[in-house]
């Protein structure tokens, strides 16, 4: 069959393009691809080209497709699978599926599995690694987020701590503790604030910064003090580019003994350098800023490390669980990391989009694979609206939701957008 997909063919060459996809084996899964979220590692991959760890040598002379955060419906099962999926059934893939250690991933990889497509075939490693999905929901927007929701929960999971006298690492955040996340109210850290107030081992204290007001008060406006205040959570919003809130004020917050876990979210040396200096006795720092600059260093103090036992890890991904537990907490109503997502738009705004997403201000770009529709910031649904009915009423259903994107808005826009 034929499909619309969007492919890399080398550095900054992103291509909107048809292709045949091959018949169904005995060991294929085609899916139907609904929505996928395109995510800052699809522009570097795109910056990259076959310099890219999981982008392949030869992708001139054949190219894959790209966007990794993707969810839809299975479209058919080839007879070796069909014990386990079924047409019709929904789904969100892990793409790293590291199977006997590789790299590839679906989104990079591969030639005929993408995000950014409208139909697909599930590679065999994805299948043989237990990382396509089943997802039992409609709102398919929350199964593309379902994979950096998993990047932000292994984070979590990944900082550790130790107690006196034994190497033995206890693993996730100190429950009760206090945290601290800086660089924090991107799309990233939005749903890192969400995980941290609603998962089942919080902090008492959580202290979110950054350098921009307007970005920040968004963020207040989401997860509020008070909401915080109702969960046992100690919640402050700091602009540390203020120099009576740097770091000498982010350490009075604990009491001046710093910080349990703090979680770095820009590339940026002078934040890297505040999170060691806020961090506490046996603090841990979590990089999770993925830097495109190979030679990115920043200083650490060493003495901290030697008689504080301060450490660093870094992540970069969830795992299989990690995608099950937000997947679950999404669609138990216990998080709603549609804050993350600030435009939509359709599988024809995705070359554009991804080439020039550091310029493009705002969070998350949310595209729906099987429509034609440029790339539309929600806050100019109203402004849309004037010329546009289909825009005038997701502008009313997104104001009914805190001006966040939601599932009535994606039905509606489902069914009265123009087809690809």
């Amino acid at each position: 069959m034929m499909t619309k997909a969007v492919r890399i063919h080398g550095k900054m060459d992103l291509r909107l393009e048809e292709i045949e996809l091959p018949e169904v084996g005995d060991d294929d899964v085609r899916v139907k691809i609904i929505s996928d979220s395109i995510c800052m590692s699809t522009y570097k991959a795109s910056v990259e080209g076959a310099d890219h760890k999981r982008v392949p040598n030869d992708v001139a002379d054949h190219p894959t497709i790209v966007g990794h955060e993707f969810c839809g419906v299975i479209d058919a099962v080839g007879k070796n699978w069909q014990h386990k999926y079924k047409a019709g059934q929904g789904f969100a893939i892990q793409p790293a599926h590291f199977y006997k250690g590789s790299q590839l991933a679906p989104g990079y990889s591969y030639q005929y599995c993408g995000g950014d497509a409208q139909y697909g075939l599930v590679p065999i490693e994805t299948l043989l690694t237990d990382n396509l999905l089943t997802y039992d929901s409609d709102t398919y927007f929350y199964g593309s987020l379902s994979e950096p929701m998993s990047c932000i929960i292994g984070t979590f999971h990944a900082m550790y701590h130790t107690k006196p006298g034994s190497y033995e690492h206890d693993m996730g955040i100190v429950e009760g503790g206090k945290m601290a996340l800086l660089a924090s109210v991107g799309p990233m850290g939005l749903g890192a604030i969400d995980y941290a107030l609603h998962c089942d081992r919080r902090p008492s204290l959580l202290v979110v910064t950054d350098i921009d007001d307007e970005r920040l008060a968004r963020a207040e406006s989401i997860y509020t003090v008070e909401h915080a205040k109702s969960l046992g959570i100690e919640l402050h919003y700091v602009n540390t580019s203020k120099p009576e809130f740097g770091t000498e004020y982010l350490r009075s917050l604990t009491g001046g003994t710093g910080y349990n876990d703090v979680i770095c979210f820009a590339p940026v040396k002078s934040v890297v350098e505040q999170a060691d200096a806020i961090l506490g006795f046996d603090g841990c720092l979590n990089f999770f800023a993925g830097p495109t600059n190979t030679q990115f260093k920043a200083e650490f103090n060493f003495y901290n490390v030697h008689y504080l036992y301060t450490h660093l890890v870094g992540t970069s991904g969830g795992n299989t669980s990690d995608m099950k537990e937000a997947i679950e907490m999404m669609t138990s109503g216990k998080i709603n990391p549609a804050a993350m997502i600030t435009h939509v738009g359709g599988l024809n705004a995705v070359v554009d989009t991804t080439l020039n997403l550091p310029k493009i201000k705002g969070g998350k770009k949310l595209i729906y694979t099987q429509i034609d529709m440029p790339l539309i910031a929600i806050a100019d649904f109203a402004e849309k609206g004037k010329t546009d009915p289909v825009f005038a009423e997701l502008a009313k259903i997104c104001d009914r939701h805190n001006g966040l994107w939601n599932a009535e808005a994606e039905k509606y826009l489902l069914a009265h957008a123009k087809s690809i």
